[in-house]
């Protein structure tokens, strides 16, 4: 087993089977468990969602056949589970809004268009090397991004749970919508969808294991087929049997329906990237494992493009599903591919029974989905942890249900590139002075404390860029008070120093120097001495660049000396 969890830099040509091979045959029939398992508790699942996306039902069987295989053959994670996914989901629906009328043919065109798209940006990042951007969407954001699709997917499915019209625009157009139409419960669609909600609590208060949603699923086509209960409440009606067929989405290309299609690509692509590398990682750490983030994004491009010519949606690395797996026993994408042989027996010789499935049942599965987005217990931990950026998610979580999950994820990204500006333009610096031990401990730059008699030993902790350099000029300045003859940068955390920065610094040492004070640096690295441009070295001078404080304390010394 490799030692490595992650291979970011290491570039080889493209590996088929990496999360395959090697393959202890003894874990076979672990694997084929762990996928009939993930069959039972995923096929419910993507069904509902469907009725997110506002695609046919047999879609949501779509995404774990094709794309699942390629990701499987592709991917390098050995655990990823690749699917149908409530936030892409969400965005999809939310992005073809106004485009195309939901559930027709042109909108399922738009919709595998998206995935195409999808897969091209997927693409460009492999090229470009943009694997990082998962790191742009911090964890508290994430847990208020998916917390506010939970609330909005379960809100949007109110209505539904009652038989009421699932109209409007929005998730509060929706409710209103409901209000008004009150008087019109259907009590049978209420009562299904109750039955559902108490079969699945129930069994996963038994065993999570439980395929709960299934055995609802298969309770209520049974009832509907002997009481005919599509006279009481709406039915899925006939669902297609058979394979899907390889296409390309006939849709009228126009630049203002790409222009219009490309910021919804692009927030799926976010999600997909950051959900993914997440979970991808998490699993990868879990069992010690070597994975490549670049091999994933190339695999999860081949599989939405599986899914834009298959007719179905946008597919991406499952946390839910891949938990699924892993809890059954599976620990390499065969039991993925098991999964797939499994859908595949599905949709030839199993779909017919479905058109009697109530739509409330799938409304129920939906409801649930979204309670469960609903992450509690990562809010609570972030508001005792970090009140900063628990506001942070909070209010991400809000504009996701106010404003939308396209335009939320994207507000998301952003809010996690300010948090990240907010604390390094603020970053908490420090004076360095003797502790009673003899060694060195860290004071608050107002102590003003001093190394030694004249000497200030000043802790820069973070890299100098243009939005915190005003802040080290300031404390720098205010150092330099009266009886110190040098301030000492302890540059060890700073890993960049970019133009704002150098020319600042450069206007920064003839103003100590007119006031008596000379600025020294010690623990800069070779790379960023050396940035052409600069000229850092020549400002200050070669000779006052050192590799450690008691280098700086002995220079100091000896320039005391008469």
């Amino acid at each position: 087993m490799a030692t490595s969890v992650s291979d970011r830099k290491t570039e080889q040509p493209l590996q088929l089977l990496q999360g395959i091979l090697p393959f202890d045959m003894a874990q076979m029939p672990s694997e084929i468990v762990a996928g009939l398992t993930l069959a039972a508790l995923a096929i419910p699942e993507v069904m509902g969602y469907t009725k997110i996306s506002g695609t046919p039902v047999i879609t949501g069987l779509y995404t774990i056949l094709i794309p699942a295989a390629l990701f499987a053959i592709f991917g390098s994670s050995r655990h990823l589970v690749v699917g149908a996914d409530s936030a892409t989901a969400a965005i999809l629906a939310a992005g073809l809004a106004g485009l195309a009328v939901t559930g027709t043919d042109q909108y399922l065109a738009l919709a595998g268009v998206l995935a195409l798209l999808s897969a091209i940006f997927l693409i460009l990042a492999r090229i470009v090397g943009l694997g990082f951007m998962a790191d742009f969407l911090s964890r508290s954001v994430l847990i208020g991004f998916l917390t506010g699709v939970g609330v909005q997917v379960a809100l949007g499915e109110l209505p539904s749970l009652f038989g009421l019209p699932h109209e409007g625009h929005g998730t509060f157009g929706k409710l209103r919508t409901a209000a008004q139409h009150l008087a019109e419960v259907n009590m049978w669609s209420f009562a299904i969808a109750a039955s559902v909600l108490a079969i699945v609590l129930g069994s996963r208060r038994i065993s999570k294991r439980i395929p709960g949603a299934l055995i609802a699923i298969v309770a209520a086509i049974s009832v509907s087929m002997m009481a005919d209960l599509g006279r009481h409440t709406a039915v899925l009606g006939a669902v297609p049997s058979g394979l899907p067929q390889f296409s390309i989405p006939q849709i009228g290309w126009n630049w203002k329906l790409f222009q219009e299609l490309l910021p919804t690509a692009f927030a799926m692509f976010v999600v997909i990237l950051a959900q993914s590398a997440a979970t991808s990682r998490a699993y990868a750490a879990r069992y010690n494992e070597r994975f490549s983030e670049n091999t994933d994004l190339v695999g999860l491009a081949l599989a939405n493009i599986g899914a834009g010519l298959t007719g179905t949606f946008v597919v991406n690395g499952s946390p839910t599903k891949t938990q699924m797996v892993d809890s059954a026993g599976g620990r390499t994408q065969v039991s993925l591919l098991a999964t797939a042989v499994v859908v595949g027996i599905v949709l030839l010789f199993l779909t017919k029974p479905l058109a009697y499935l109530p739509e409330a049942v799938l409304s129920a599965v939906v409801f649930l989905i979204g309670v469960e987005l609903i992450d509690v217990d990562g809010m609570r931990r972030i508001f005792d942890e970090r009140r900063s950026e628990f506001l942070v998610a909070l209010f991400t979580a809000a504009m996701v249900v106010v404003i939308g999950v396209e335009d939320g994820i994207l507000l998301a990204m952003a809010l996690s590139l300010i948090e990240h500006t907010r604390h390094g333009y603020r970053p908490k610096d420090a004076v360095l002075a003797r502790a009673s031990s003899g060694g060195w401990k860290a004071e608050p730059v107002e102590s003003k404390a001093q190394a030694v008699p004249g000497l200030i030993i000043y802790r820069f902790t973070h890299s100098l860029y243009f939005a915190n350099v005003q802040v080290f000029t300031d404390e720098i300045t205010q150092l330099a008070g009266s009886g110190v003859r040098w301030i000492c940068v302890d540059a060890s955390a700073i890993d960049d120093v970019d133009f704002t920065a150098a020319e600042a610094i450069k206007r920064l040492v003839p103003l100590l120097e007119a006031r008596g004070v000379r600025l020294v640096v010690e623990q800069l690295s070779d790379a960023v001495k050396a940035q052409s441009g600069y000229g850092l070295a020549k400002i200050i001078g070669p000779e006052f660049f050192f590799a450690t404080v008691d280098d700086v304390i002995a220079a100091f010394s000896q320039s005391a000396k008469p």
